[in-house]
């Protein structure tokens, strides 16, 4: 059975005449003639009853007739959809993030994307840097976003930097000083919001740089439980800049600068397969998004620790 036999159909159908059918479908009357009867060969049934008055509904014809509309329906809606995809408006987006991405930059993107292509149907899994790196790689999903890994099998394109903050209680002595030194580390508490190898290796690694060695290391799993134990006056972290933005604005938590250290720097990534080839229109969508977003994210992150 063809689209154009059942397309035939449905025109005489609606019109009651091959002749108004044909015109309307741009074909000749016996072309139209001939795919009529070959549906109705190959159904076994007469769909029409002939006569000078022009064509009517069989019995058949008339029990047939709304199956032959929703198959073209149906046709009609794959092409709208493929025509939506190829513009990038609809169609399935997976990603993820890393807990700072997801929490603190996700939800902005995510709105500035919705309201261009609120087709696209969206999915996002949160985990560790190492873990949204997994994801990718056992493409569970299409990109991820998190602290810049290596993999042979991965690109990481640049997507923003986001400095590591050493956070007090306002309350804390720390806080009424301009800067601290390295031996004033000594007698303090950690605080750390990540488990993994990486960022351990990242703060400590900082830390040893100077000569500061904190007197304990509190490990907790996410950001927003490292940032309650501050303000409750528990300890002091190191902080990705955009997860505390908020918080340095409106003064519940205090940046503190450590004497002749540079702030560590993490470079937040897009992983992509290599192997993934060319990326799909809502793929290619989401993409330019990040890519509109990154100037702004890096500029208010200059603004706010010059300020």
């Amino acid at each position: 059975m063809r689209l154009e036999q059942l397309e035939a159909f449905v025109e005489v159908a609606r019109l009651g005449s091959v002749s108004r059918a044909a015109e309307a479908l741009y074909a000749t009357q016996p072309t139209l003639t001939a795919r009529l009867k070959a549906l109705e060969q190959e159904l076994d049934a007469q769909l029409f009853i002939r006569s000078q008055r022009g064509m009517r509904l069989s019995d058949a014809g008339r029990a047939f007739l709304p199956f032959a509309e929703r198959s073209l329906d149906t046709v009609s809606s794959g092409r709208r959809l493929l025509a939506e995809l190829a513009r990038g408006e609809a169609g399935q987006l997976a990603l993820g993030a890393a807990p700072a991405v997801s929490t603190y930059v996700l939800p902005r993107i995510l709105t500035r994307f919705r309201r261009t292509h609120p087709k696209v149907s969206l999915a996002v899994r949160t985990g560790h840097s190492e873990e949204v790196l997994e994801l990718v790689l056992r493409e569970q999903v299409q990109i991820g976003l998190g602290r810049a890994l290596r993999h042979p099998e991965l690109e990481a394109i640049p997507f923003y930097e986001d400095e590591l903050v050493l956070v007090v209680d306002p309350k804390h002595a720390f806080a009424e000083e301009q800067e601290i030194g390295p031996d004033d580390l000594l007698e303090v508490q950690l605080i750390s919001f990540d488990r993994t190898s990486s960022y351990r290796r990242m703060t400590s690694e900082f830390f040893e740089g100077v000569g500061a060695r904190p007197r304990g290391v509190m490990e907790l799993d996410n950001i927003d439980a490292a940032k309650k134990m501050v303000e409750q006056g528990l300890g002091v972290a190191l902080l990705p800049h955009t997860a505390v933005a908020a918080e340095l604005e409106r003064g519940s938590l205090k940046a503190v600068t450590l004497a002749q250290a540079e702030s560590p720097r993490q470079r937040i990534v897009i992983f992509r397969r290599r192997d993934a080839g060319p990326p799909s229109a809502p793929l290619q969508a989401f993409l330019n998004c990040l890519s509109d977003l990154r100037p702004s994210l890096q500029e208010a992150a200059q603004r706010d620790l010059s300020a």
